[in-house]
């Protein structure tokens, strides 16, 4: 039976990936968590051949999975962006091993991505020339579209960079936020063993209603579209089945990811979702 009226500090958190340390959750404000405490050393959390998103290895059943959900969501990401504008300057922050901004530039865009951690960044700059280690490097002063595709969890001071990056939007530019969902069916039901709660890297925790309120909030943005990310229940599904313990559980997460995006449907409340803003 699922406890669904525990608080998050009541709980303990692992890192399954790397350390085996454990954390806790506290909230934050507007339905936001803050993984606690923050280890001073965070860049060694990162060092591992697991970390997927900073790799473009094809190797175990869950890099296989990724990197073909990762060709399929360039395409996806590409079609809801020229919705909103057709062509323009595009810089995506947190552009791991580079392939949207590569992609985005097969596509006619001018595009820029950056990326901090240097191993992820060398491969990224095997795709495009234009990749930058900080903001402060990119020579471009204003953008149609910036992207951040699951990057603000990882931020230590989430607010000084949207701050920064909406100073380089242009007026009406687009600010999109991709980010895991702690309300969602898969959450509640993995609980503290929710691949994407994935402590300390993940500093944040969101929930659909902590985004929308804090970010309008604090800046001069409006909610244009919420996209669901729908592929991420399953993902994140199997890889709670294995910190489970449950390496094999296939069809479990399958069916678990699946029951998340049909009560979804409903609620709103997908694994993932990706927020689409417009400047004012």
């Amino acid at each position: 039976m699922l406890n669904l009226k525990s608080k998050p500090s009541d709980k303990i958190y692992t890192d399954f990936l790397v350390s085996n340390e454990e954390f806790r959750l506290e909230l934050w404000k507007n339905g936001i968590l803050k993984t606690i405490p923050v280890p001073e050393n965070l860049g060694e959390y990162y060092k591992s051949e697991d970390y997927i998103s900073h790799t473009d290895r094809k190797v175990t059943v869950q890099e296989k999975i990724y990197q073909l959900i990762k060709r399929y969501m360039l395409n996806q990401k590409a079609a809801w962006i020229e919705k909103e504008v057709k062509k323009g300057k595009l810089l995506d922050y947190g552009c791991g091993t580079g392939d949207f901004v590569q992609h985005m530039n097969s596509r006619g865009w001018n595009s820029f991505g950056v990326e901090p951690d240097h191993d992820a960044r060398q491969l990224a700059k095997g795709k495009s020339a234009n990749i930058f280690s900080s903001v402060e490097e990119v020579r471009q002063e204003k953008f149609s579209v910036i992207t951040l595709w699951h990057v603000l969890e990882h931020v230590p001071d989430y607010s000084k960079l949207l701050q920064e990056l909406i100073q380089k939007l242009d007026k009406n530019g687009i600010l999109v936020i991709a980010v895991p969902n702690h309300e969602s069916f898969d959450a509640k039901y993995y609980q503290n063993f929710w691949a994407a709660w994935d402590v300390p890297r993940h500093l944040w925790h969101f929930s659909r209603r902590g985004v929308k309120e804090e970010i309008i909030s604090q800046f001069p943005l409006k909610l244009v579209k919420e996209k669901p990310l729908i592929f991420d229940s399953f993902y994140v599904s199997l890889l709670s089945e294995k910190y489970k313990g449950n390496g094999t559980s296939f069809l479990n997460a399958i069916k678990i990811g699946l029951q998340s995006n049909l009560k979804a449907k409903t609620t709103g409340e997908y694994s993932s979702l990706a927020y689409f803003f417009q400047k004012l």
